[in-house]
């Protein structure tokens, strides 16, 4: 019998990448309501959730159209992107696992970060029960932090492309079921071909996305305009942060690993 063939540092990331991801698929097939969610069903307003949506819509072209160079000052792309290029080299000289990990840990450090920024700023805007003016706050801590992210593993943030990779990752990371898996779908076909799909509409998936988030926070941005009872509604900002952060990591390490193996997947792209 012949010797099992011995992976490569990469073969040995990317087979833990798919689990990975094949494990969020499966945790997620479908959406579980909290006990308080259960508790708040039917005790919020019918019209809230067209509110919350329109004003993620608003938050997300304001940020896309005029808001990316204010986001810049709160971070320094040029370091990051010095880092990362130092970072890839090193995965050239040392062809080991600790290099090929190195972009994902530094983006989950800077993660930690924006999720304490955002717990915190919803904290004390749901004491004082502002619940839908957080939300242009909220927006601009996840695409700062989707813009980090990006920075890390060494790819753009403000194209087109990567605007639609970023939507689809919110939306991902927010989604369950049939849902999710086109998602990661589209997701993973966008890291082996970073292309803009044919049918691609971007104020679609703007649309979309939006409608992702106010199904999402519905409940807690409701509770959070009570003012003091608000605190666990503001919270969950960063359980939501979180969750897109996770996500998010999954997918940037795909394209990363992709790229460095010339967008060529061990057989066909998952």
């Amino acid at each position: 019998m012949p010797p099992k063939k011995k992976l490569t540092p990469w073969e040995k990331e990317w087979a833990l990448l798919v689990k990975k991801e094949n494990q969020w698929l499966a945790q997620n097939t479908q959406y579980k309501p909290s006990a308080l969610n259960r508790l708040l069903e039917g005790k919020v307003p019918p019209k809230l959730q067209h509110t919350l949506e329109g004003a993620f819509l608003k938050a997300f072209g304001l940020i896309f159209d005029k808001g990316t160079p204010l986001l810049e000052r709160t971070f320094s792309p040029e370091t990051l992107q010095r880092q990362n290029q130092v970072d890839r080299y090193a995965v050239q000289v040392q062809q080991n696992r600790k290099a090929l990990k190195t972009c994902a840990k530094r983006s989950g450090r800077a993660g930690t970060v924006n999720l304490m920024l955002s717990g915190a700023e919803g904290v004390v805007l749901g004491a004082l029960g502002v619940g839908i003016p957080d939300i242009p706050l909220f927006t601009s801590l996840l695409l700062r932090s989707l813009y980090e992210m990006a920075c890390h593993f060494g790819f753009p943030y403000d194209t087109p492309e990567e605007r639609y990779f970023q939507l689809l990752l919110i939306r991902g990371a927010l989604s369950f079921g049939g849902e999710l898996e086109g998602c990661d779908r589209a997701l993973n076909e966008f890291a082996a071909y970073p292309t803009l799909p044919e049918s691609c509409d971007l104020n679609t998936e703007l649309e979309t996305t939006a409608r992702a988030l106010s199904r999402q926070l519905l409940y807690m941005k409701f509770l959070q305009g009570v003012p003091l009872v608000g605190v666990a509604g503001g919270a969950y900002d960063a359980v939501c942060l979180h969750r897109v952060q996770k996500f998010a990591r999954l997918k940037y390490q795909r394209r990363l690993l992709l790229a460095q193996a010339g967008h060529s997947a061990p057989g066909p792209v998952k």
